[in-house]
């Protein structure tokens, strides 16, 4: 479908313009002439045939003659069949001027030429101008000028009103109100600027509630952790006790483990993402071997070359194999497989319990906690929902299954590169 572009429709808004200038013009035209389908010498013939009938006198016609001269201040003159002067008024016109009243018009005034019966002939010499008063133009003019600005002036003015709704839309929007949108019409310019700056809005929208719900949620897993630790502090300047000594660090592990997720988590769902360098050729089944070997793990499965940011990838794999430990058991199971022409799966199971079917999409979101699941036992944190983070930041998708033999697998599919066959 070709959209209204609206270049298109200034460009035939000018068009139109131009073109009821023209069709004013022509009926100025037409409405100008007394009979638009006699030509002009015909209807002068016949006017002085009608002043200067066949049955008059010499007599009566050197009057009429006298009577036109006067009334139009021209000179007249009435010549015969062989060219003699029938009749005459004012200055001498003479027949070498009538045969040369083209040339002779431009410049002494111009020279009418009328026919009668029996080849008599009447010449007039008008020494005023016969072209319409000059004021009579300018309102000529200036009533074109106004039926083409107001014949216009629909179609501006409906251009100007829906740039001015796009204009208070971003001004509401700006004021604070982030869920106000612009209405789109049409299928124009204006429409997807409309319709771009709805989408932005959208994603700005949800960036904000996401920047206010990790914060909420932050500050609340903060918490435990930091009450731990301030126990722990006073129970250790009493006792300094060993086993208190290694709960301090332990908590202030945890706490700077919560805090590079958040910072992390804050960065991929924000516009500092493409600061991650995604470019970098990485083995997958390498980088997974050496991060699984860390908890007495090994890894099956075929070499994976992937396009991405080893960093990253490194804390996909960290936290899903971390998530099998603290909320499966072990064995846990990690490989890789080839999920179609050109994706690489990562697979990570456990014998744990598995997830009913209420939560197995939920996991992934940020803080998640199910319904009755206390305090001291948690929720999911930001580990998974760091790995949907990363994996969509390289062009992938995480999923969840029940293993087979019981337990669950979370999965990773990811853009698989190819080896370079070409030797």
């Amino acid at each position: 479908m070709i959209h209204n572009r609206l270049f298109f429709k200034i460009y035939l808004t000018v068009l139109g313009s131009i073109g009821l200038v023209a069709i004013l013009l022509a009926l100025v035209t037409v409405l100008g002439k007394l009979d638009p389908n006699d030509p002009a010498s015909d209807r002068l013939d016949r006017f002085v045939a009608a002043m200067y009938p066949a049955t008059d006198s010499p007599i009566a016609w050197q009057q009429t003659t006298d009577r036109l001269a006067k009334g139009l201040d021209t000179d007249i003159a009435v010549f015969g069949p062989d060219g003699e002067i029938l009749a005459s008024s004012g200055n001498a016109i003479t027949r070498n001027m009538i045969n040369q009243r083209q040339t002779y018009s431009r410049r002494n005034g111009r020279i009418l030429v009328a026919n009668l019966a029996g080849g008599k002939q009447v010449a007039a010499l008008a020494h005023k101008s016969f072209k319409p008063p000059r004021a009579h133009i300018i309102n000529i003019i200036l009533l074109i000028a106004a039926a083409t600005g107001i014949a216009a002036y629909p179609i501006v003015r409906q251009l100007t009103r829906r740039l001015e709704e796009v204009r208070l839309g971003m001004e509401r929007w700006g004021a604070g109100a982030l869920d106000s949108r612009i209405t789109v019409r049409g299928k124009d310019e204006v429409a997807l600027v409309a319709d771009t700056f709805n989408k932005a809005a959208d994603r700005i929208e949800h960036l904000v509630r996401s920047q206010k719900s990790l914060l909420a949620n932050a500050s609340h897993e903060l918490r435990s952790p930091l009450a731990r630790l301030r126990m722990a502090i006073e129970i250790y300047s009493d006792t300094g006790a060993d086993k208190v000594k290694s709960e301090i660090v332990n908590n202030l592990s945890e706490l700077d483990e919560l805090v590079e997720e958040i910072l992390l988590s804050s960065r991929l769902d924000g516009a500092q993402a493409q600061a991650h360098a995604l470019d970098q050729s990485i083995d997958l089944l390498a980088l997974t071997a050496e991060e699984a070997s860390l908890h007495d793990l090994e890894v099956s499965g075929q070499t994976a070359q992937v396009t991405g940011n080893a960093k990253l990838l490194r804390r996909l794999v960290r936290n899903l194999i971390q998530n099998a430990l603290r909320h499966g058991a072990r064995p846990v199971e990690i490989s890789m497989e080839q999920s179609g022409n050109d994706t690489i799966r990562l697979i990570v199971r456990d014998q744990g319990k598995g997830l009913p079917p209420e939560e197995r999409e939920r996991v992934f979101e940020a803080f998640y906690r199910p319904a009755g699941r206390s305090e001291a036992a948690g929720g999911w944190g930001l580990g998974l929902s760091l790995v949907r983070q990363i994996a969509q930041a390289h062009g992938g998708t995480v999923g969840y299954r029940d293993a087979s033999g019981g337990g669950a697998e979370f999965f990773v599919d990811l853009p698989h590169q190819p080896a370079d066959h070409g030797a």
